[in-house]
């Protein structure tokens, strides 16, 4: 590592763009204090991944994990779309908002779909642009050659190349370097932990930075997506965007770091301290889910009659948290006034929560539930 050379700027005429080396090579790991911080991370991603085997219902839990992912990564970007808005349907929300909204809803339908399709097809250019296509489809970077890589400078920060915080390489180099990146993904010749490989992956993408738009969030999706294809994880259960945006001046400052001053030590060891830290979270939240899943089914057994319609109506909140009378009715076939009768119920017994105020069109949070992701 001591001898990394992150690449060279070149002049192109009025500005220099920034070429990385490729990656599709040999590393060598000696630094302890790297490998210490892998073992950590390591293992507890072995215990996240637990979680997936022996937690009945994983799916319903891990959706609300992709919408939490959604807003953090989308909120790197500037947009501003919190879990609870993000749950709601479109017409639910004001309109000056709706664009941010509509930002998140695709960040979700492009994990889910990237996720998907790895049963089918390999992380790689293709699946990368097919995911970049789903997520700026009818959104502010819609007129940005969705699921194409760029054929034109772009440049990070300032408001033009003329002072830019960063250039990536010019747009003839995209093909050449998103090749390399995807030999290196598939190198299984290349004997470096996997979890440096993803952060250099990410690392790389995001200097490479192929797209018009969007290259933050495809960078931060790739890691999921990597440790899902390699079998690290089996299920998608790590997301990385939270702590990203909670350290946003330090995951800026050293990808920078990397290509100004060859430091990928501070890169590694800021990536895996990230890996360490969200699966620690994750890990407490799937706990408290667990308890909270013990407490609700506890109070939904002295409803009686109604315990089973209540269990179908609690097992649904546990995948979207929002709900209202006519979508109790369509989930139990229980005519609305007995779906507003049994909704008031699990509002007396502290499951739902009412949010609206309203006399009529009244919708209701699970809140507790929604709180462990917060």
């Amino acid at each position: 590592m001591e001898k990394f050379k992150a690449g060279n700027y070149v002049s192109q005429g009025t500005f220099k763009s920034f070429i990385p080396a490729e990656i599709n090579r040999v590393w060598r790991l000696d630094d302890m204090e790297i490998i210490e911080l892998l073992s950590q991370a390591d293992r507890q991603l072995g215990r996240l991944d637990m979680y997936s085997e022996h937690t009945p219902n994983i799916d319903l839990f891990i959706s609300m994990h992709v919408i939490k992912e959604a807003t953090q990564s989308s909120k790197i970007e500037g947009t501003k779309t919190n879990i609870e808005e993000a749950l709601k349907d479109r017409e639910e929300i004001a309109k000056e908002q709706r664009d941010d909204w509509e930002e998140v809803q695709n960040y979700i339908k492009a994990l889910n779909t990237a996720i998907n399709s790895l049963d089918e097809l390999p992380l790689s250019s293709r699946l990368i642009r097919m995911t970049h296509k789903v997520l700026l489809q009818g959104v502010r970077g819609k007129h940005k050659n969705p699921g194409q890589f760029r054929t034109s400078q772009n440049w990070i920060g300032g408001a033009s190349l003329s002072d830019a915080t960063f250039i990536p390489p010019p747009h003839s180099e995209v093909a050449r370097l998103m090749g390399d990146l995807e030999k290196f993904i598939h190198n299984n010749e290349i004997r470096l932990p996997h979890l440096l490989k993803i952060a250099i992956i990410h690392y790389q993408f995001e200097t490479i930075h192929p797209f018009l738009d969007g290259n933050g969030r495809v960078g931060r999706l790739l890691i999921t997506l990597y440790l899902v294809e390699k079998g690290i994880l089996k299920k998608p259960l790590l997301y990385l965007s939270d702590f990203f945006e909670r350290n946003r001046e330090l995951y800026y400052q050293n990808l920078m770091k990397v290509r100004s001053a060859n430091d990928i030590k501070q890169w590694f060891k800021f990536f895996l301290v990230g890996i360490i830290e969200t699966a620690k979270g994750s890990i407490e939240t799937f706990d408290n889910i667990m308890k909270l899943q013990k407490e609700v089914d506890e109070r939904i057994q002295k409803l009686g009659a109604r315990t089973s319609n209540a269990r179908a109506v609690v097992s649904r909140l546990y995948q979207r948290p929002l709900t209202n009378a006519q979508k109790v009715s369509d989930l139990t076939g229980l005519s609305l006034p007995s779906a507003y009768k049994l909704v008031e119920e699990l509002e007396n017994i502290g499951i739902l929560k009412e949010i609206t105020g309203a006399k009529r069109g009244k919708q209701y949070w699970f809140d507790a539930y929604i709180e462990l992701f917060k």
